[in-house]
């Protein structure tokens, strides 16, 4: 990810579920308020490769498809003017571990209370309790407003 350090950056991690959508929601504001870059990283792995072999997955096409959905799920939560303001990353690999890289020199990392997997009985998400004990800045760890 190319980064101009003078910039003041929020990262926000997306990953499709509705608390994701919050915290991309809350991210734009608070970006608006501080004039800051909106970074939106959806990271993806692929579930099952390992005992696959190479052959059998292409990776290319799973990316592609990622940052077609990304794409289309970032119109459909901040409208096509604000998606196209945010930019945007789509990255392979464990999604607390990419968001702690992108994260270096943010004036914030924001990411939802929960995620796509998990426990609904859960407070916070695997990801989010990760990034809250590990991230180099602030972290805001947004719950959805919907019970």
């Amino acid at each position: 990810m190319d980064r101009d350090a003078s910039e003041p950056r929020v990262v926000v991690g997306v990953d499709g579920s509705p608390y994701s959508y919050e915290a991309l929601r809350w991210a734009v504001r608070y970006a608006s308020l501080v004039g800051a870059t909106v970074e939106v990283v959806a990271v993806w792995e692929l579930p099952g490769l390992y005992g696959w072999s190479a052959p059998a997955v292409d990776t290319d096409v799973d990316e592609e498809e990622t940052r077609q959905q990304v794409r289309k799920e970032l119109t459909e939560v901040l409208g096509a003017d604000a998606a196209d303001a945010v930019r945007t990353h789509v990255v392979h690999g464990n999604p607390a571990d990419v968001l702690l890289r992108a994260a270096e020199g943010a004036e914030v990392l924001v990411v939802g209370g929960r995620g796509r997997g998990g426990f609904a009985a859960a407070l916070l998400g695997s990801v989010s309790q990760h990034v809250s004990q590990h991230a180099s800045c602030p972290v805001v760890i947004v719950r959805s407003g919907k019970r």
